[in-house]
């Protein structure tokens, strides 16, 4: 230990540390540089990006000694006293190019460094300049947008007024480009006691411990070590009633490799230098079911002996009789589709803060469900609900996984037990290990056409391996036969789903519910049936379309809404002309060929056939400002924004008339869990019902007609309508308990109706649709494929933000190409982001996003939710490109050039 000086952000800067200590932690706890962002530890993420003498590092890799007497930047610092980049810092905002913004601090720190040297840098060169920093919300486009930008003219942007259809700047954007976020590791300060879980080493395995209190004793620095033994609640947790069956910790078996069985407690300098290897602790390794295949066999050790064999649960959609069309159908094609884990590849890794204050217990941390938190960890302490505080920070990526708790139980336990606050951030190693994955499947699927392009059949049979718990298995088991047969009219269908626990990570959310493994099968086998039929793919698919008034496979009838016709028509110009152009290519290319595909997906908005409410609140102060309290988490995709948009609408105010109050389980009511692309949908609704009671009760006041328009200034309200100006005294009223003259709070739930034994019901009140279109490159000889551009439709019913749209179609292409072509989650093999490989910016090409809206009865404004679908036909549509340009048939993701190699020489035979 010594002194280190340096200057930082242009000011002297001593901290007290080790030569050879990250320089990424000394600037975060010693220094208080929280915008230095640590996602990885390993130089893979690129988060942690500073400058040192002007030049670009990885602040965890270099040694904070490296720093002595150089000049380090950081992006606040940047933004703050470079021009550059603050002028860096509006186009990101202008562009949408910050969505969690945990990336964000890198991505601009990296550009500044290029800008500088380069002032007008190309797209090769920024995509050069910025490849060693990772993203995983926005598909980088816009992140390479805004970085030209930076370097041309200046221009003087319209400002976006915020109406409903205007591409206002997200409202949370600043905070992200300037280096102010806080997110699940930025909370705690530095002293605070720090946590350590203890996990199995192996995928099956029993354990006994050591003697624990010795072990504390014995241990400078330790001051807490806790096991299933100190959880006074349940000891168990999970999302799904009737399903909570994961422990906080283990009791006499570990189900998985990363269960948790203990936690070690300690402060700072002992926690540095801890090596769990000297934990007390014996581990009798014992043989694991790893396969459904293995956990479904005869005698097979069971998982939960409290379930009847290991299988978690299932799904089933039946309409009509699909083995009697499948038998009269002209063509029949089937298919084996196979799909392993996906690893969410957040750049935050799991973090947060618990704080003991008088009988409760605070819970900072990164989460999409803050009351589902709440409601968790009542549970696992015996605690009641108004005992236990979640105030969430900002989450960094979720994708579906920070819908289920994970550090929250550990250091709630610990604060409490402890009476100190006690802080937890997983490693990346950590928590790839010990989070969900999406399900792998085991898809195998018959569907009939006859001679005139109708589909005549459709049968599945799909298998979905849960892992240890049942996390969202049963949702995932639920939805898919509902989706299975995508947008399109299919009167003689059968869908069957099983989810399985076996002694893998346990499987859960991630965007779109098991839906994009099932689409895979489908989409593949549609083109597959246009090429035997002697039909265009794209032809094939708009005769069979759903279409207002046409029953779903689960005889639900839209009378209104039904936009996939509307996407794929949108296609038809790009796919005339990308097939013309392959073609061309393909007649003189040598070793590589040229393919365009496409595929077209559905999403149901919100949970299958279960209650599904969101409530907004409120409420106008006595000096005119409008608080917003909206309990919806934004991970990203712009809810907060999106849902204050909506609610100024409703009241007819511009936006920047709000205060918005975001979630926290003491001051904002439940909007439910951000997931199912309910949000804009559900959450939107309840701020459409919202706004419009408050303008009711404000017009009541002014005793004014329905078309007035509402003015607030300082104290008072000014209402002009037909009749004249009407002035409402805010000071004259009499303020409620929350300190609010005048206030409104409405629900709402959208209308479903239960599922049947065969799936018939109306699951949702809503979907949404898209197609998408890829070119892609394929390297005959290497078996590589490159996407060259996509053409993305979507109807998202009405653009409420269009800007944001964009956001997410590209995000989610970005997605859906990694699970096509490169991630692949091996559980103790790819536990790093340098062997489970994600897109970065040089494999994203450029995308033209198509926004169709076709208005939803029940969406707010028309509008109709987005995140989930978008990553649904992706995939297909690359499986479909490189089939078209190889013939080569490929039946399992991802599409590695091993696979793509042995498909083009089973075609070629």
């Amino acid at each position: 230990m010594g002194s280190i000086d340096f200057t930082l952000n242009g000011a002297p800067a001593r901290a007290e540390a080790s030569p050879i200590e990250r320089l990424s932690r000394v600037l975060r706890e010693a220094c208080g540089a929280r915008d230095v962002k640590v996602g990885c530890d390993a130089g893979d993420c690129g988060a942690c990006t500073v400058l040192v003498d002007g030049d670009p590092v990885c602040a965890c890799l270099t040694a904070a000694g490296q720093a002595a007497g150089r000049r380090v930047e950081t992006q606040s610092g940047l933004v703050s006293g470079d021009p550059l980049a603050g002028r860096l810092a509006k186009e990101f905002l202008a562009h949408g190019a910050a969505q969690c913004g945990i990336c964000t601090p890198g991505m601009m720190v990296a550009a500044t460094a290029l800008l500088r040297a380069t002032p007008r840098p190309d797209e090769a060169q920024v995509m050069d300049a910025l490849g060693g920093v990772l993203c995983r919300c926005t598909g980088y486009r816009k992140i390479i947008e805004a970085v030209v930008a930076a370097g041309q003219p200046e221009a003087s942007p319209e400002a976006a007024s915020g109406a409903v259809g205007t591409s206002l700047p997200r409202l949370d954007g600043a905070a992200k480009v300037e280096g102010r976020e806080t997110f699940g590791d930025d909370i705690a300060p530095p002293g605070t006691l720090e946590l350590r879980v203890i996990r199995a080493p192996h995928a099956r395995a029993g354990f006994t411990f050591g003697d624990l209190d010795a072990f504390v004793a014995d241990t400078p620095g330790i001051v807490a070590v806790l096991t299933a033994r100190d959880v006074p609640g349940q000891n168990s947790f999970g999302v799904i009633p009737g399903f909570q069956d994961q422990p906080v910790f283990a009791e006499s078996e570990a189900r998985f490799r990363g269960d948790a069985v203990a936690a070690v407690i300690a402060n700072p300098e002992a926690m540095a230098v801890f090596d769990a290897a000297s934990f007390p602790i014996r581990w009798e390794e014992r043989a694991p079911v790893q396969t459904p295949e293995a956990a479904r066999a005869e005698g097979a050790p069971l998982l939960h002996v409290d379930r009847p064999g290991n299988v978690m649960t299932g799904g089933r959609v039946q309409r009509g009789d699909a083995e009697a069309a499948l038998a009269r159908a002209d063509v029949v094609v089937e298919g084996h589709f196979r799909s392993g884990f996906v690893e969410h590849a957040y750049i935050e890794p799991e973090a947060g803060l618990a704080v003991p204050r008088e009988g409760r217990v605070e819970v900072h941390a990164c989460t999409q469900a803050p009351v589902m938190d709440q409601e968790g960890l009542a549970r696992v302490l015996d605690l009641p609900m108004e005992r236990v505080r979640i105030i969430p920070t900002a989450v960094g990526g979720g994708f579906g996984s920070k819908l289920d708790l994970s550090v929250q139980p550990f250091i709630a336990l610990a604060a409490l037990k402890l009476g100190q606050p006690v802080r937890v951030t997983y490693s990346r190693a950590e928590s790839m290990a010990s989070t969900t994955k999406r399900h792998p499947s085991d898809i195998r699927l018959r569907i009939g056409a006859t001679r005139d392009g109708r589909i005549s059949g459709f049968d599945f049979d799909g298998t979905f391996d849960t892992g240890a718990y049942a996390s969202w298995g049963p949702t995932v088991a639920n939805r898919v036969p509902v989706h299975a047969s995508g947008p399109y009219r299919i009167a003689d269908y059968r869908a069957i789903s099983a989810g399985i626990y076996t002694n893998n990570p346990p499987a859960g959310a991630f965007r779109g519910f098991g839906v994009p493994q099932s689409a895979i099968a489908q989409e593949v086998l549609f083109d597959e049936l246009a090429e035997r039929l002697g039909l265009d793919p794209l032809e094939f698919r708009l005769r069979n379309a759903l279409d207002n008034g046409t029953p779903t496979v689960c005889g639900q009838v839209f009378s209104q809404g039904v936009g996939i016709g509307a996407c794929l028509g949108a296609l038809k110009p790009a796919w005339e002309r990308e097939r013309a152009a392959c073609a061309v290519f393909n007649a003189t290319a040598s070793g590589v060929r040229r393919g365009v595909g496409l595929a077209a997906g559905w999403y149901g908005c919100g949970n299958t056939s279960l209650p599904n409410p969101s409530t907004i609140r409120a409420g106008v102060r006595a000096d005119g400002r409008i608080a917003l309290h909206q309990g919806a988490m934004d991970i990203g995709q712009g809810a907060n924004t999106v849902i204050a948009q909506i609610f100024a609408e409703a009241l007819g105010v511009p936006v920047a008339c709000l205060d918005l109050i975001g979630p926290d389980t003491d001051l904002t009511p439940d909007a439910g869990k951000t997931s199912a692309s309910r949000q804009t949908f559900v959450t939107g609704n309840a701020a459409r019902l919202s706004g419009l009671a408050l303008r009711a009760e404000i017009l009541r006041q002014a005793n004014a007609g329905a078309d007035a328009r509402l003015s607030f200034g300082a104290g008072a309200i000014e209402v002009r309508d037909g009749a004249g100006l009407h002035r409402i005294d805010l000071g004259a009223l009499e303020p409620d308990a929350r300190g609010y003259v005048l206030s409104a709070e409405e629900s709402y739930d959208p209308p479903t109706l239960p599922l049947d034994n065969n799936g018939q019901g109306h699951p949702y009140a809503q979907f949404g649709y898209a197609a998408h279109l890829v070119v892609v490159e394929v390297d005959t000889a290497l078996g590589l494929v490159r996407p060259l551009r996509f053409t993305a439709a979507h109807d998202v019913g009405r653009a409420i933000n269009p800007l944001l749209v964009e956001g997410q179609v590209h995000g989610g292409i970005a997605q859906g190409l990694g699970m096509a072509l490169m991630e692949e989650y091996i559980p103790g093999r790819t536990e790093n982001l340098h062997d489970y490989l994600i897109p970065t910016i040089g494999d994203v090409p450029p995308i033209e996003t198509l926004i169709i809206e076709e208005p939803d009865a029940h969406g707010p404004f028309g509008a109709k939710g987005l995140g989930e679908h978008v990553l649904i036909p992706t995939a297909p549509a690359i499986l479909n490109a490189i089939r078209h340009a190889t013939g080569a048939r490929l039946r399992q993701v991802p599409a590695t050039p091993d696979r793509v190699l042995a498909a083009i020489r089973e075609a070629n035979r």
